[in-house]
């Protein structure tokens, strides 16, 4: 990585100012169901306390649009993360404004203090000048260590570097480095496995990796645009308007001699109800008033084959239906067997990540991006904000990096 890391600057009795990602699912009762992303953000913090700065952690949670909403409160966060470290860590229902800067001013080497929400300023999300430069004023380093919002060009990302010296977290650098092996050198047979709705999210990614992937995998709810592409019924399931992009892919992969492989069967119901059965048939035979739920017994076996076979996995998004039990059984079958793959294995972020989670698999797994939305990108070629703005390591005489 040519980015500048926490390691390369003098943090010693400074005021650090961190941007983690924090944004963590919560149950109706507002308690935190995962805190995957809290514990990924832990040993920057820790590096940190331990050269005695004093940390100022700064996040968003949901979308309360520019306005307090008391149930995406960060105190929440706050106290799990106490719990997590077994220290104190103080909270400030604020971004920024007199009452941050004196709970600033109070802290000793070592603590830590995480500020409120910031979407619940309406400035974070238009990066306003003024209010990147009073977060800036809280610190004397900047830290990203939100790779998850690395594709935004907010205030706290992208805004605040204009006033303070920038460099990346020790969970930034591993998701650049994790992710990027995959567009470097990954070991092969390599796979890509694919789920969620939309074909036009992972155009980008799999044009960027055609000249490394060996096999492609589709399931999920793009395989019914795939599907269609190649006229077959698939009833009332939902398609990309754009057939021709699933078309091209096909013809691409093709070209390649890449292996792409679309669901042999699938279950299909007439409704999506909680009570709602579904019948697993042949793709072949797919009813007009059917709508595709899940990938069927014979595709995870067949998906189960190819997997067993790859030295490199990345997987973004479900097989099925994941949130209807009973149309969960695709998604579980791919997890269970890349998390007893010997190989590297690579989970997309998102939904993806906050399901291996779920199933208790994630430390089964090589690396489980924090960043969803950041890691399509940043494997599909894209420049990220949040990392291009990072000061850059010093070249070598040989025109290396340090």
């Amino acid at each position: 990585m040519d980015k500048m890391t926490v390691r390369d600057v003098a943090i010693n009795g400074k005021k650090v100012l961190v941007r983690v990602d924090f944004n963590v699912p919560l149950s109706s009762e507002g308690e935190i169901t995962d805190d995957g992303r809290i514990r990924a953000a832990i040993p920057t913090i820790d590096y940190l306390m331990e050269r005695g700065a004093r940390v100022i952690l700064m996040s968003h949670m949901g979308r309360p649009d520019g306005k307090v909403v008391p149930a995406l409160s960060l105190r929440v966060v706050a106290g799990r993360l106490a719990e997590l470290m077994r220290q104190k860590v103080g909270f400030v229902d604020a971004c920024s404004g007199k009452l941050v800067e004196q709970a600033v001013a109070e802290m000793n080497d070592g603590d830590i203090l995480l500020l409120e929400n910031l979407r619940f300023c309406p400035e974070e999300e238009s990066n306003d000048p003024e209010f990147a430069r009073r977060l800036a004023m809280l610190g004397e380093v900047f830290v990203d260590d939100a790779f998850g919002t690395a594709h935004r060009s907010h205030a706290s990302i992208v805004g605040v570097t204009k006033y303070l010296p920038a460099v990346a977290g020790l969970l930034l650098e591993k998701e650049l480095n994790s992710l990027g092996h995959i567009l470097e050198n990954p070991a092969r047979p390599f796979c890509v496995l694919f789920g969620g709705a939309k074909v036009s999210d992972k155009v980008k990614l799999l044009e960027n990796v055609m000249d490394k992937v060996d096999t492609i995998l589709v399931g999920g709810g793009m395989a019914a645009t795939f599907l269609k592409a190649n006229n077959y019924e698939v009833g009332k399931s939902l398609v990309d308007e754009n057939l021709e992009l699933a078309a091209k892919l096909m013809a691409k992969a093709k070209k390649y001699n890449i292996k792409l492989l679309l669901p042999r069967d699938v279950v299909v119901t007439g409704d999506l109800t909680p009570e709602a059965r579904g019948v697993c048939v042949p793709i072949e035979r797919i009813p007009p008033l059917g709508r595709i739920v899940d990938i069927g017994l014979l595709t995870i076996s067949l998906f189960t084959k190819e997997l067993e076979r790859c030295r490199t996995v990345f997987w973004n998004g479900p097989m099925g239906i994941y949130e209807i039990p009973q149309f969960s059984e695709g998604t579980k079958a791919v997890a269970e067997v890349i998390g007893r793959l010997h190989a590297t294995t690579i989970i997309g972020g998102g939904s993806t990540a906050e399901i291996v989670a779920e199933l208790k698999l994630a430390d089964k797994m090589s690396f489980v991006s924090t960043g969803g939305g950041s890691s399509m990108l940043f494997l599909s070629g894209e420049k990220l904000p949040g990392v291009e703005v990072l000061l850059n390591k010093p070249k070598n005489n040989n025109g290396g990096t340090c």
